[in-house]
């Protein structure tokens, strides 16, 4: 019986395609991790500014909000594969200039803050082609959704992983050093790209412009509202609640008086509280009911988590509510791009995802700044109790949504709706 339900959690690497793309992706991204986190921590130890703070994640993801639309319908014109190559030797190559600036002793804020800018736009294109090309690795398509939670369990794998070595080599080497492990991590990613072996690509036949193709996606959302309900959900999360993570090193600098390492395990025992809510996700057959429930749950125990973790100055019982924000956090993310991907049809799967792309990476850099901003005249505790309030208030409207729904509409709709 274990074995079988091992076998179940992890059926997706069956496919020998995926199973090379999660290896290289798991070390590319404990790699992002630490400079993302080493990003936040410089520009904080540089400026002391929570406002910077904000502008920081704002400058590296309101590029989303402006190009993604445009790398949603590259992804449904082009070869994803060749586009994924692209953009992840391009990241590759942002990391190795931060890492020169900063070793050389030249990195400025303006310098981080562009360069950030400048890595936004690449994932504006990356997104797009990176989450849809997880069906074409798949051999057996019933192993899809698997695939999918498997995905999001390695985003938090190097969640858990990448800021706490962040937070070692941060104290003992500098940022610098993150940076350039960051850059040789693109390696690994890169190599398992050049070893996938997909079927002969068949160039696809658009006979539309690339304004049409973005009207024919707007239209796609009027008549899937099953989908547009989730972008919107995803879009009120981001902007109000995910922020929250602008706060960590005001956390750990002062409330805490702890120092990189401190971030770093914030930031990792969030991690852990995806990990496991991934995991959890990826070894259950998820129905249309289960998802429903589970998405409200998730929303609420993220509330829960930020409000009691924004008022407890006792570090070792503050991580136990950082575990259960990042559970929360990533559980009902997970389930939104599962929902998504499992419902969008495959021609306009790139246009969606540009979609989900923009109400995350550009609804979360607005959050930041206003989070920012709020902490500034409030203090970082009480802006956080905010937030977990605000979850509170958007879960219990996605449940009175659902009720609605399941009153009003008919049964095979029900079925799909979220």
């Amino acid at each position: 019986m274990k074995t079988n339900r091992w076998n179940h959690t992890f059926r997706a690497f069956r496919s020998r395609n995926y199973t090379l793309f999660f290896c290289g992706q798991s070390l590319s991204l404990i790699g992002t991790w630490m400079q993302r986190t080493a990003v936040s921590w410089l520009i904080y130890s540089l400026t002391h500014s929570a406002l910077m703070l904000g502008l920081s994640i704002f400058a590296s993801q309101f590029p989303s909000l402006v190009f993604s639309l445009l790398g949603g319908i590259v992804s449904d014109r082009y070869h994803r594969y060749k586009i994924l190559l692209i953009t992840q030797t391009a990241s590759m190559l942002q990391a190795v200039l931060l890492a020169v600036l900063t070793l050389t002793n030249h990195a400025a804020v303006w310098q981080i803050l562009a360069l950030s800018v400048l890595l936004g736009i690449i994932n504006s294109f990356d997104v797009p082609a990176r989450q849809p090309l997880i069906h074409e690795l798949v051999s057996n398509k019933e192993d899809v959704p698997n695939a999918l939670a498997l995905n999001f369990s390695m985003v938090n794998i190097a969640r858990l992983v990448g800021p706490a070595l962040s937070g070692i080599v941060l104290g003992s080497f500098g940022a610098g050093i993150c940076f350039l492990l960051n850059a040789v991590s693109f390696v690994a990613v890169i190599l398992s790209l050049l070893l996938i072996k997909l079927p002969p690509y068949q160039k696809k036949v658009v006979q539309t412009n690339m304004q049409s193709q973005f009207v024919e996606g707007i239209n796609y959302l009027k008549k899937t509202p099953q989908i547009a309900v989730v972008i919107v959900l995803i879009s009120l999360v981001s902007l109000l609640v995910l922020p929250y993570d602008t706060l960590l090193p005001v956390f750990a600098k002062v409330v805490f008086n702890g120092g990189a390492t401190t971030f770093g395990f914030i930031s990792s025992f969030i991690g852990l509280g995806a990990i496991v809510a991934t995991l959890f996700l990826a070894s259950f057959k998820q129905t249309s009911k289960s998802q429903q429930k589970a998405l409200w749950v998730n929303i609420t125990l993220l509330g829960v988590g930020l409000i009691l973790f924004s008022h407890i100055a006792y570090f070792p019982i503050a991580m136990l509510f950082a575990a259960l924000s990042g559970f929360g956090g990533m559980s009902q993310n997970t389930i939104c791009l599962t929902i998504i991907q499992m419902h969008t049809d495959e021609v306009m799967r790139g246009r969606v995802m540009s979609y989900v792309a923009m109400a995350y990476f550009g609804m979360l850099p607005l959050g930041s700044l206003i989070i920012g901003a709020v902490s500034q005249k409030i203090g970082a505790d009480n802006t956080m109790l905010g937030q977990g309030i605000i979850a509170l208030v958007i879960a219990g409207m996605l449940y009175w949504y659902l009720q609605q729904t399941r009153n009003q509409q008919q049964p095979t709709t029900t079925e799909m709706m979220v």
